[in-house]
């Protein structure tokens, strides 16, 4: 009797040491991890896809921005745990959900952070400010930029710049200003689809969730969506025919690749507009066969171009 009682205290154990490391596991956001392919964006372009040594250094950049990264989720689940319980997707997350502890998760995040600070100062000094610099912001925006209206896309649309100019940081070559320009276009126009979906999706109750969505409005955000789609495809266009791209890739017709990037923004704002989608843009372009196809035979091309 007394066996099968410790038995069955075994079984309950590991059962919560299982669903504790698989809470812990889903609040690291793997899938937001693909977010860290702007790291490799100055590798491809700067023709260093075929040096080996270059693509180690670069890989092992988007390891550590992924775990600095996670640290950060982690952060921000413990400090949004009460405004994310009002929200109709975000209050199945671990810690709002109450599956993982505040005191776990602040470890967690302590101890990835150190891990990948850690691990960039070894790879490279420049890159280690970089990621300070990432964590920095995030911190305070965790903590004050998230309510001041636009500059809380802003923040959110540098953490992809971050990556970028990590990217080429930690491979000694010049960023192309060109390179930032799109990454930040980009970025916005992502960052505010994903206010509009949170404010269409939540209505009323936006702002209980978020109260800086208070501050905005669908019309508003179409108005900015439709300036920063314009300016997105603009400046890729531009970057593809100016005079540094010229140089850079002589005989080469980067401008081949625009069908690519329209046909792409284009596919964004339908799933944005028709299909209710964009709170989760990592989840989007994972999810969507369509606008990953792309967004593959994009890079294929831009390869293929700048390569052959």
């Amino acid at each position: 009797m007394a066996s099968t009682s410790t038995s069955e205290g075994v079984q309950t154990t590991d059962r919560q040491r299982s669903s504790g490391a698989q809470a812990l596991l889903e609040s690291l956001r793997p899938g937001q991890w693909v977010k860290n392919g702007f790291v490799f964006a100055a590798l491809i372009f700067s023709r260093s896809l075929t040096d080996w040594h270059r693509n180690l250094i670069v890989t092992l950049a988007a390891l550590f921005f992924a775990l600095i990264s996670s640290a950060v989720y982690l952060l921000n689940d413990i400090l949004d745990a009460q405004e994310d319980r009002n929200h109709p997707v975000k209050r199945r997350r671990p810690v709002a959900s109450g599956r993982l502890s505040v005191r776990t998760a602040a470890w967690a995040s302590g101890l990835l952070a150190c891990t990948s600070l850690a691990g960039a100062w070894v790879l490279d000094h420049r890159f280690f400010w970089v990621m300070v610099s990432y964590a920095g912001i995030n911190i305070v925006y965790s903590w004050l930029l998230k309510r001041l209206v636009l500059l809380d896309a802003f923040v959110v649309a540098a953490g992809f710049v971050f990556r970028v100019v990590a990217g080429g940081v930690v491979i000694q070559v010049q960023i192309s200003s060109w390179l930032i320009v799109c990454t930040t276009m980009v970025a916005l126009f992502l960052a505010l689809c994903k206010r509009r979906h949170e404010l269409v999706i939540l209505g009323e109750e936006a702002a209980d969730h978020r109260p800086i969505l208070a501050d905005y409005s669908p019309y508003f955000l179409d108005q900015l969506i439709a300036i920063v789609t314009a300016s997105t495809v603009m400046s890729y266009a531009l970057y593809t025919l100016s005079p540094d791209v010229r140089a850079k890739f002589p005989g080469k017709r980067l401008e081949l690749t625009i069908p690519f990037v329209l046909f792409g923004v284009f596919r964004y704002l339908f799933l944005v507009h028709q299909k209710e989608r964009g709170g989760d843009p990592a989840r989007v372009l994972v999810s969507d066969p369509v606008l990953i196809s792309v967004v593959l035979m994009w890079a294929a091309v831009v390869i293929l171009i700048i390569y052959l």
